[in-house]
């Protein structure tokens, strides 16, 4: 039950064939201080893990990591099984190697920001905290 009250419950996922995790545990980390339970995938998640996790974790926010290449193909894939699974309002965010042109364009088609390297951690949780303030209200 998603009350106003209650913590932020992020998922923290890397799909993929991804093994670059630092930073998403770095991100996990820093949004776990800032009071939101915080439930890591681990590596190597498909779409359709990632998407069950977040229905059984019953989460606020999906944030995906990804140093690949391969978002273009994973992420949309992530979101339509979020979609298939009633999940459809969760907030979906990245970070990682992602093209500026590619943040734009997933940014266009259903996620929420798209972070990258260097983004101080700070300003991922401001804007989850944000965000999710405003779905409560």
């Amino acid at each position: 039950m998603k009350g106003k009250d209650r913590k932020i419950r992020v998922l923290v996922a890397k799909p993929g064939l991804d093994g670059h995790d630092r930073g998403a545990k770095i991100v996990a980390a820093t949004l776990r201080d800032h009071g939101m339970e915080v439930i890591y995938t681990g590596l190597h998640q498909t779409p359709e893990q990632i998407a069950r996790t977040a229905l059984q974790e019953d989460v606020d926010v999906v944030g995906l990591s990804i140093h690949s290449g391969s978002h273009m193909t994973l992420f949309p894939m992530i979101y339509k099984e979020l979609e298939k699974l009633g999940l459809g309002d969760v907030l979906l965010i990245a970070g990682g190697i992602i093209p500026q042109e590619d943040r734009a364009k997933l940014e266009a088609s259903g996620f929420g920001r798209i972070f990258g390297p260097g983004t101080p951690t700070r300003e991922i949780a401001t804007y989850i905290e944000n965000e999710i303030q405003k779905k409560r209200q």
